[in-house]
């Protein structure tokens, strides 16, 4: 998975600085787009899959000791539950769990999306939302003066997007106003098209806030036209 940083190419991010500049044209509305790698650590998810994993890693290896064991001593009995939490197996089995844990640990952090498999998706939709409105908040959008700053919001790992408007803008048109172009964009980065998809998106938004927030005699650009960090 690239990093967000790396995610669009220099003259990707040139061409989305333009499209915002572009959509700001006619409006007093404000346009920001940020992407981030992951929303969240997903920690829960890391430990749940590696200790389940290793659980069953664990469980494999000691069958395969099981049937050497009982082949060498030329038993035909099938192996059986009895015999392997009986017959000394489990004092190996958990010791084993927790060898393997550790290194899958590290396996999940190396690659997150693995972390995916075990997280619902309604967890992960919260994950998005809240990294999204903590960005909006530490980005101090909502210091426009008419209230009507507006974030794009692209998480990787989940391949999710979030559009949150400030308070002037939720006043006059609706957050499911924006489904749609989400969807678009989503559909865009799956593709490998998210540069143009995105420059798309930020049009229709202008096109949009043209209509409730005309240009000002005295507006001043007061959010950066460039990709948040």
């Amino acid at each position: 998975m690239k990093q967000s940083g790396h995610y669009f190419s220099e003259y990707e991010k040139e061409k989305i600085c333009a499209a915002v500049k572009s959509a700001e044209a006619n409006t007093s509305g404000e346009i920001a787009t940020m992407v981030v790698p992951q929303s969240s650590s997903y920690r829960e998810a890391e430990t749940l899959g590696a200790l389940l994993l290793s659980a069953l890693l664990a469980f494999i290896v000691e069958g395969v000791l099981e049937y050497i064991a009982v082949t060498n001593w030329n038993d035909t009995r099938l192996l059986s539950a009895d015999f392997f939490f009986y017959g000394g197996s489990l004092w190996t089995f958990i010791p084993m769990v927790f060898l393997f844990f550790f290194p899958l640990c590290h396996l999940f952090r190396r690659w997150p999306l693995l972390k995916l498999s075990f997280t619902g998706k309604r967890r992960i939709n919260e994950a998005v939302r809240d990294r999204a409105v903590r960005a909006f908040f530490e980005k101090r959008l909502y210091k426009t003066r008419d209230e009507n700053g507006i974030l794009v919001f692209i998480s990787l790992l989940e391949r999710k997007v979030w559009i949150l408007g400030d308070r002037g803008i939720n006043e006059k048109i609706p957050h499911l106003a924006w489904r749609g172009l989400v969807k678009e964009l989503t559909q865009g980065i799956r593709e490998g098209v998210a540069a143009d998809s995105l420059c798309s998106l930020i049009s229709s938004i202008g096109i949009e806030l043209e209509r409730h927030f005309p240009k000002k005699s005295d507006d001043v650009n007061e959010l950066s036209d460039n990709m948040l960090t």
